[in-house]
């Protein structure tokens, strides 16, 4: 059973965790740059990790303009900062979109960066803190940073091996006051990562283990999810699922779900994970008839038949987007170009994205 499996990040879980390992923090070096968003100020994570810094006498500045879909600028001015501060690492507390912006933010600060897009990675990047305070994203154990391209109106993604964070801290007590639409676009992300993962041509036997237990996991919510309410064990529960589904994507990427979900977050505006959710269940209807013998390995995994969870992931999305199909055809024509189309196990041609793309959110 040959294989090969690379996730360098140290994971420390647990209520109050940041502040009772402040140690791991002294070795990074005096200065921090904290990556962030607006929110972490309100959830108590900004507060945990001054507490944690303090106690170890590092000193930090604090960048929170980190928007959701981050752009290049915002990434730009964030590396700027770090490098008139004089960081010696990077802290991201926040969901995907601070995570996945402090990785260029580390990159940026570190490297001489023209177009972020086709710059290769070859050098040293800050290195990185990671603290979630959404369950969907798993970039705390991902080498890879989403970011807006706007040149080619899509979100792209860049990666590599230093993008890994060093140091993960996985606390659900950051989620307590999270919005019920936010927990479930995000876990309905994380659900799709795993999933997505079982389907990638990259997938193997460890991250089957590990999307199995992610399912599992998420899926267990279910009742919690629905009904929209949550104990701190639910929350810690959703973001031990995210990261391992995050494990997952780290080895094996992602596939057409993402590539199709693309379009409708940039030019609607529509939710990364939400739009994963609504284009996930006929994708995986259409690979029933595609790759019927892998995808009973899918079903057993998710515990029921694909009719069945598509009726649970409609009960959480609520009343759908509908575009005409003119639209449709665009953004079937943009997915086709994506490379996470040739990571699918699965053929899927322009026409077979454009079916799921109407059955999804057709008008």
């Amino acid at each position: 059973m040959p294989f090969a499996y690379y996730m360098p990040v140290r994971i420390v879980a647990g209520e109050d965790c940041v502040k009772k390992n402040a140690a791991l923090l002294a070795p990074f070096g005096a200065r921090a740059l904290v990556v962030t968003g607006k929110s972490s100020a309100k959830n108590g994570a900004l507060e945990d990790i001054a507490y944690a810094l303090g106690r170890n006498g590092q000193t930090f500045a604090v960048y929170d303009k980190i928007e959701p879909n981050p752009s290049v600028a915002s990434v730009k001015e964030g590396a700027a900062l770090a490098r008139s501060f004089g960081a010696d690492f990077i802290v991201a507390a926040g969901g995907g979109s601070p995570m996945d912006a402090a990785k260029a933010v580390a990159l940026c600060a570190r490297q001489e960066v023209g177009d972020i897009f086709t710059h290769p990675i070859e050098g040293d990047v800050l290195p990185m803190v990671h603290i979630p305070t959404t369950a969907g994203t798993g970039s705390e154990v991902t080498p890879y940073s989403i970011l807006t391209d706007d040149a080619g109106q899509t979100k792209r993604s860049i990666s590599a091996p230093q993008l890994f964070p060093k140091l993960a801290f996985l606390d659900g007590k950051y989620m307590a006051d999270l919005p019920q639409q936010v927990t479930v676009n995000t876990a309905l992300d994380a659900i799709s990562h795993a999933v997505e993962g079982m389907l990638s041509v990259r997938g193997g036997a460890l991250t089957d283990a590990l999307a199995r237990e992610s399912l599992r996991l998420l899926l267990g919510a279910y009742p919690a999810l629905r009904l929209g309410k949550y104990t701190l064990q639910d929350r810690q529960t959703l973001l031990y699922g995210s990261t391992l589904a995050g494990m997952v994507i780290a080895a094996t990427g992602t596939t057409p779900v993402h590539g199709m979900g693309y379009a409708l977050t940039y030019f609607h505006g529509v939710p990364h994970g939400r739009a994963n959710g609504l284009l996930l269940p006929a994708f995986l209807e259409a690979c029933m008839q595609k790759i019927p013998a892998r995808m009973q390995e899918v079903v057993a995994a998710l515990g029921m038949d694909i009719p069945a969870f598509a009726h649970k992931v409609a009960v959480l999305l609520g009343r759908r987007e509908a575009y005409n199909d003119k639209t449709l055809q665009d953004y079937a024509a943009r997915a086709a170009k994506n490379r996470n189309v040739a990571n699918c196990l699965a053929h899927f041609s322009e026409e077979d994205l454009l079916a799921v793309l109407r059955r999804s959110v057709g008008g």
